[in-house]
């Protein structure tokens, strides 16, 4: 059994209940002996996908909606890639082009996985790709609740430019978050010390 299976096994209640300080130290061992691997998103991950979208997400995409945005990445107007541990599926990420900027539609880690750096893994390939298809700026939707994404892309230097009212279930309302100059040189040291951050976890 895989690392990773373990770790799921114990997070999920399979084995019996672990402490705090132990679950902390499976997430370390996790984050220092098992490789991260982004690839790009295929439909034979799709189920592995949906998993995680109904944990994550109070109103998950459906599988129509998946297949619809690789059918983009043939035209090149979307770009979504897996991330696995171990071989399995823990996280994904996605983003749609409109003439020079991106805009992030979805990016989520396995809850049993979150908490060990992966989420950064991800922002940091979608920044890659967005310079690569030279990209200026970047946007995103965040809930108003979701301090902990908030601050994931603050450290990407994204900053709140507005509100979408009751954006999410016509409940709650979206942040509207900006990166700009993405281009810039200023920007990929920014970037660099998000890769040396990974690195050192």
């Amino acid at each position: 059994m895989s690392l990773v299976s373990r770790l799921f096994e114990r997070r999920a209640g399979v084995a019996p209940v672990i402490g705090r300080a132990r679950r902390d130290r499976v997430i370390d061992d996790v984050r220092t002996r098992v490789g991260a691997v982004v690839e790009p998103m295929r439909k034979r991950h799709i189920r592995a996908i949906m998993a995680i979208e109904h944990q994550v997400y109070p109103r998950p995409w459906t599988m129509g909606i998946f297949h619809n945005e690789l059918d983009g990445m043939a035209r090149r107007d979307r770009y979504y890639v897996v991330l696995k541990l171990d071989g399995q599926l823990v996280g994904y990420a996605g983003m749609m082009y409109a003439l020079d900027e991106a805009h992030i539609t979805n990016i989520a880690i396995d809850p049993r996985c979150q908490r060990a750096g992966l989420g950064t893994r991800l922002m940091i390939d979608l920044m890659d790709e967005s310079r690569r298809r030279e990209k200026v700026a970047m946007s995103l939707e965040v809930r108003i609740s979701n301090v902990v994404a908030q601050a994931l892309y603050g450290r990407f230097g994204f900053v709140s430019e507005g509100i979408r009212p009751k954006y999410y279930e016509n409940v709650e309302d979206a942040m509207v978050m900006w990166c700009r100059g993405i281009d810039t040189m200023e920007y990929t040291e920014l970037l660099n010390s998000q890769r040396r951050a990974v690195a050192e976890r």
